[in-house]
């Protein structure tokens, strides 16, 4: 019973302490393996780094936490949000922040470090697949694997790279991680 009481707790703290800004988007449909999301457009700061899984992600952090937390003209801080995405794309990967919906092109602040760029995502529809647990190279590969299978068997055109979205902070206990990898599709509009 304590241990229960005990988890119950840890899983409360963790819901509250997480709930952080997302973009916003609607399930148009769910499948076993996954769901398809239709996202409305919304802005990202972004960066490329090079280096392996876990030294990218390191280096690309702190340079946009450094954006968000005031590395601007306008010495401005920003709230942090959710996903922290990460996308391969060659011989690099971009990661990159959400940025809150309060904000437009015009108003954000303009980042200090050449290397960050802000752009829109358009509206888009996702195929998403959800996995908890440590934010490690061979699950992320196993799980864009799972999804890439589970979309070819109902017949579902990708487009593009696969996204890794993580939603905690590398404080959380890796069993309450909510991590989803994700591709954009073709044809599934709602």
């Amino acid at each position: 019973m304590k241990r229960y009481l005990i988890a119950t707790l840890l899983i409360l703290l963790q819901a509250t302490a997480m709930a952080l800004e997302e973009p916003e988007y609607t399930v148009i449909g769910q499948h076993g393996d996954f769901e398809l999301r239709q996202y409305a457009p919304f802005l990202i700061a972004e960066v490329d780094v090079d280096g392996d899984f876990a030294e990218a992600g390191n280096n690309a952090f702190r340079i946009l936490a450094g954006y968000i937390f005031g590395d601007n003209q306008s010495s401005g801080k920003m709230a942090m949000t959710a996903p922290v995405t990460t996308t391969a794309t060659g011989g690099q990967t971009t990661y990159a922040f959400v940025m809150e919906r309060k904000y437009t092109m015009e108003t954000l602040p303009v980042p200090n470090d050449e290397r960050i760029r802000i752009r829109e995502v358009p509206e888009r529809t996702l195929a998403v697949r959800h996995y908890s647990g440590r934010w490690t190279e061979e699950k992320y590969q196993q799980n864009e694997a799972a999804l890439r299978m589970a979309l070819s068997a109902q017949g579902i055109q990708i487009s593009g790279k696969p996204i890794l979205a993580r939603y905690n902070s590398p404080f959380s206990l890796p069993i309450l991680r909510r991590n989803e990898v994700m591709f954009e599709v073709i044809g599934q509009d709602s």
